[in-house]
């Protein structure tokens, strides 16, 4: 470019000639006055000065550029598989088909699983039909004393026959049953823990069972407990700080990376893996050696502190694994939880491993294994303080929970503060706050249930209230006299 044509670039952006033709005679472009550098402003500045220095770079400061969008590669075409369904309910067998055939026989109607559950008992026993016949005339008997009435306040019996005996039960935390140092929370705080859906119990503890192969052989079932129990560098080795070098040393103890089944390349390999100590750590006479990659005292302690604590091993999440003996297996049980991890490790059997809390079996196996863990959790609950409870109740507490296809919480922030009813919303908390939403939204209260049909003194639709007699005189016969 000529300088003619340079300095014309300069006018064209409002410069004045003279200003233009001096930037120019230094050796200054647009291009380099755009771009420059606080050095080099300073050297334009001393130059022009100061006020036009900023008439400048006022006049070349272009447009921030958007920036250019990336070609978006296609996607590529997802191959799905087809998998055979696995039935979720097996075949009824020759016993179950022969009992469906005499209640039909007889007009009368059992629930699959009460006929699953008494068949299964006779199985292998020579039972002639006659004797099955008065069995199953005996059990639906029962079955219909057993059935709710129309319009039964099912949900105020459920809360009375839960909350009643809940008055009994104890307050405090107790050692797990047969295992040395590991506690749970039983009683009335678990059975809030439950109803409320906590995401994290106070005292989260699994139940791993391991497949026929091993659940026998303590030798490995020791070795999957050590890769299932998260294990700190601390846990198997000391840790020196050497000043004068700026270095790190990490010194093994050999019996409790035995214990733990860990090995020194495996340490080397986490160390050089952790944040902050990429490529750091290196082999050096049996002991590992990290090098603070600054001169700095505060960064060779940080360094120190990061590698005390750097996993080597185990479950995220899970602090201890202990292992006991029950019904002639092995099995183990954990301080912490994160069913969803263990479910990868081999040899877990996936079916009978669990963990006390809901929301992980709710993430990891879906909303129908959640119902059933509230079912299981809160009846282990209750049956450990020797009270009894219709299971229905706790049903009828699970079901609503999981209704809408995740777990929510009895109380503000689920099933009731997400009434329809504005009056039932505010009679359990923040009052004033939901009458006055209702009131500046407009809501309409169609007084159907049976806390704000009580609020207003009317009755309530349940039961007999849930019933309108209505009486209509037949027609006047010639005759007759009123």
């Amino acid at each position: 470019m000529t300088a003619k044509n340079a300095v014309e670039v300069f006018v064209r952006k409002g410069i004045d000639e003279k200003t233009a033709q001096k930037l120019v005679d230094a050796g200054y472009t647009f291009t380099k006055v755009a771009r420059a550098s606080d050095k080099v402003k300073r050297e334009i500045e001393k130059m022009l000065g100061e006020r036009r220095l900023k008439h400048v770079l006022e006049a070349v400061k272009t447009k921030d550029r958007m920036p250019r969008k990336k070609k978006e590669k296609p996607l590529k075409k997802v191959h799905l598989k087809k998998m055979p369904v696995p039935p979720k309910v097996s075949e009824p067998t020759p016993l179950e088909q022969k009992m469906f055939k005499i209640l039909e026989k007889k007009g009368k109607r059992l629930p699959r699983a009460v006929v699953q559950d008494l068949a299964s008992r006779l199985e292998g026993v020579e039972i002639p039909d006659k004797l099955i016949d008065r069995m199953l005339e005996m059990t639906w008997e029962r079955f219909d004393t057993h059935k709710v009435d129309p319009n039964e306040s099912v949900g105020i019996i459920a809360a009375q026959s839960i909350g009643e005996p809940g008055t009994q039960m104890t307050m405090r935390t107790f050692h797990y049953a047969g295992v040395a140092e590991m506690n749970v929370t039983l009683g009335l705080p678990r059975l809030i823990e439950i109803v409320d859906a906590r995401r994290v119990p106070s005292t989260p503890i699994m139940e791993i069972h391991l497949d026929e192969s091993v659940h026998d052989d303590l030798e490995k079932v020791r070795l999957i407990a050590s890769n299932i129990e998260r294990t700190n560098l601390i846990d198997i080795a000391d840790v020196d700080t050497d000043i004068n070098l700026m270095e790190v040393i990490v010194k093994f103890d050999r019996k409790k990376m035995e214990r733990k089944s860990a090995t020194a390349e495996e340490v080397l390999k986490a160390l050089n893996k952790a944040k902050g100590m990429k490529g750091l750590a290196e082999m050096r006479e049996g002991n590992i050696v990290i090098r603070c990659d600054e001169p700095s005292y505060k960064r060779l302690q940080r360094i120190s502190e990061d590698t005390k604590f750097c996993p080597i091993k185990g479950v995220e999440g899970i602090q201890r694994a202990v292992i006991r003996r029950v019904g002639g297996h092995y099995v183990i049980y954990t301080e912490g939880s994160n069913l969803e991890k263990v479910l990868l490790i081999d040899h877990v059997d996936r079916k009978r491993t669990t963990t006390n809390s809901i929301l992980e079996i709710y993430e990891a196996l879906g909303v129908e294994a959640a119902r059933r863990a509230i079912i299981i959790e809160a009846s282990r609950t209750l049956e450990e303080q020797g009270l009894t409870v219709d299971i229905r109740h706790i049903m009828l507490v699970a079901d609503l929970m999981t209704s809408d296809g995740d777990v929510k919480a009895i109380g503000r922030h689920g099933i009731s503060g997400r009434k329809s009813s504005v009056l039932a919303r505010a009679a359990f908390e923040i009052t004033s706050t939901h009458l006055l939403r209702a009131g500046i939204t407009g809501e309409v209260d169609t007084l159907e249930g049976v806390v704000e049909n009580i609020i207003v003194g009317q009755p309530v639709t349940v039961g007999t209230g849930a019933v309108n007699l209505v009486w209509a005189p037949g027609a006047k016969e010639k005759g007759e006299s009123r």
